[in-house]
């Protein structure tokens, strides 16, 4: 019997720190997809979607993960209604006939064991094209205030978004966007305090 228990004793310090697929809800106070674009050459121009879900899983040990997120496109943001109203508009995001942007990838690409890029599928304008986001910055944690297990990044990358079918005002409006997205995501099964 000692045997046996010394060899799952064994066994059990042998594994990684993490043996298992975690699962994440993205928290929709904490992440808001942006993007710059360069106007006219004179100055970069921002905006917002302040209304993103979906989630997230990560196989650390395995160093593999998915990523699924859905941006309303109809909450696009910039403190200017007029532009607003624009943007939602047939010219740019056509946010009647496409509400949603859609972001789905199977390609966590990890180094050690934190994630540096994410391949995956951009759906805009109901065009799908591929895309890789680079991390710049992956941490997870107990949250100080809720007590919840909770990871949180940063990525970005640069489309074209005429390759999208988002052609209007180009050149003015730069055919080239970066797409920057800040993420917070709690472990499945926990919910944020207020």
């Amino acid at each position: 019997m000692k045997r046996l228990m010394a060899a799952v004793s064994v066994l059990f310090f042998a594994l990684p720190a993490y043996a298992e697929v975690e699962s994440f809800v993205i928290d929709q106070r904490h992440t808001y997809p942006s993007f710059e674009v360069s106007h006219m050459g004179l100055s970069t121009q921002r905006g917002r979607f302040d209304s993103t879900s979906g989630r997230i899983t990560l196989d650390r040990a395995a160093k593999t993960g998915t990523v699924e997120i859905t941006i309303d496109a109809r909450t696009v943001s910039t403190g200017l209604d007029e532009l607003e109203k624009h943007l939602r508009n047939e010219d740019f995001f056509n946010v009647d006939k496409y509400p949603t942007i859609t972001f789905k990838s199977n390609a966590v690409e990890f180094e050690n064991d934190v994630p540096k890029s994410i391949v995956g599928d951009l759906t805009l304008l109901g065009v799908t094209r591929p895309v890789t986001l680079a991390v710049s910055s992956f941490n997870c944690r107990v949250h100080p205030i809720n007590k919840k297990y909770v990871c949180g990044a940063d990525a970005a990358t640069t489309i074209k978004r005429s390759d999208f079918g988002m052609t209007y005002a180009i050149p003015g409006v730069s055919d080239e966007v970066k797409l920057l997205l800040q993420v917070e995501a709690f472990k499945e099964g926990q919910q944020t305090q207020p």
